[in-house]
């Protein structure tokens, strides 16, 4: 899967040795921009009264010490179970829309009482929880319902992260929509898009729209989810503005994008240390960064990500970087580094803010990078925080 950012931005000026290693820094002023463009499209589509709505999507980013610039910009949250819910209406400001696969009945209630739209993945699945939907309305904590549709248009590079994939467990088939399972329903959630510009939306749109037509005089919403590169240079947003505009005139429908990755899209590296080196075929090198602790779409998407300052020689001989982890495959890719190839040495990794930070694990006792927070306008750089031993102690019995 080739990686569609990757702009070093303001970090191409960072020193790395600011910081420890690992370490995650975010800049603040990116997020501003990025979250100014998402504003910008909003409100430029809402100019002529269409009712649209941005929400940043915490499965990619939930660094929630950055809540109030997304707060500052967006209108809320789109979470993906209690916990995040929580966290949402802990930290952030604005709506909460939340979606899983499938709700536990247990956690169900407090789900209600927190989200101000509740998304099934399956009408079935809706029909079981409308005792407790009725008892959220009756407690004074109502929620929109929306229903997850599959549009079974397949649009993504790589079929696993595909939506629309054969055999997907990811919303409702849209040839098996029917009125009995839209009853009580007054939202659409559609998630189709995987790091991708407008075309992919459109086509999924042109599947969606005939076959929930006969119901815009019922719905309310329709999320159109994320997978929108709306902050990358090359998006087109002038068509995506004259786009939300027409949906939502055509259906009457508030529309609710949801963007994960563009909201933190080049706003984050991850600072790295060179440990050790030797030759096996080819140089190799071992790093404090784990491919399978700190980067997991690495392996499992997989991808190569860019590195701040890579040499572009390609007689230069490349060394190929791994973690320290006893895994094999613990590899993150074969680099021609800005620095010489030896212990000590200090690297990053570009566009690191969104998926890799909230998927980081302690397999084999790998330490965790620290977070950080620098503001490229003002240099402003604070340690948010260090994880220790108890952190991987703790997680386990």
């Amino acid at each position: 899967m080739q990686t569609k950012a990757g702009d070093p931005g303001a970090f191409a000026h960072f020193d790395l040795s600011r910081v420890d290693s690992p370490a995650f820094v975010v800049d603040a002023a990116k997020l501003r921009a990025n979250c100014r463009v998402l504003a910008g499209v909003r409100d430029a589509a809402a100019a002529d009264g269409a009712d649209i709505k941005v929400f940043c999507a915490l499965k990619a980013f939930s660094m929630w010490s950055a809540a109030p610039i997304i707060g500052e910009y967006l209108d809320g949250v789109s979470t993906s179970g209690l916990w995040e819910a929580r966290l949402a209406s802990e930290f952030y400001d604005g709506e909460i829309a939340t979606y899983s696969a499938a709700f536990k009945p247990e956690e169900l209630e407090e789900i209600c009482r927190l989200s101000d739209h509740v998304i099934f993945n399956s009408p079935f699945q809706h029909e079981r929880a409308r005792l407790i939907l009725e008892q959220a309305a009756a407690s004074g904590s109502p929620v929109s319902v929306g229903l997850r549709i599959n549009p079974q248009v397949a649009t993504g590079e790589v079929a696993k992260y595909d939506p629309s994939a054969p055999g997907s467990r990811l919303g409702f088939p849209l040839d098996q929509l029917t009125e009995e399972h839209m009853e009580g329903v007054e939202g659409i959630h559609f998630h189709n898009l995987c790091e991708q510009d407008f075309e992919p939306l459109k086509a999924t749109w042109d599947r969606v729209f005939d076959v929930i037509e006969p119901f815009f005089g019922q719905l309310k919403w329709i999320n159109m989810g994320g997978g929108h590169h709306i902050t990358r240079a090359d998006y087109q947003r002038e068509e995506l503005v004259e786009f939300l505009k027409d949906a939502a005139e055509d259906t009457g429908c508030q529309i609710i994008l949801e963007p994960g990755e563009a909201v933190a899209l080049d706003a984050g590296i991850l600072v790295g240390t060179l440990l050790d080196t030797h030759f096996n075929e080819m140089p190799v090198g071992i790093t404090d960064i784990s491919a399978t602790c700190h980067m997991p779409d690495v392996l499992e998407a997989p991808y190569r990500p860019a590195m701040l300052g890579e040499i572009a020689d390609e007689e230069m001989i490349p060394i190929r970087l791994g973690g320290p982890s006893c895994l094999a495959g613990d590899v993150i890719g074969d680099y021609r580094l800005p620095v010489a190839a030896e212990p000590g040495a200090r690297f990053a990794f570009l566009d690191q803010a969104h998926y890799s930070m909230v998927k980081t694990n302690t397999f084999n006792g790998v330490v965790l990078p620290s977070i950080w927070m620098w503001d490229s306008e003002t240099d402003a750089l604070d340690c948010i925080k260090r994880f220790d031993y108890t952190d991987f102690r703790d997680r386990l019995s």
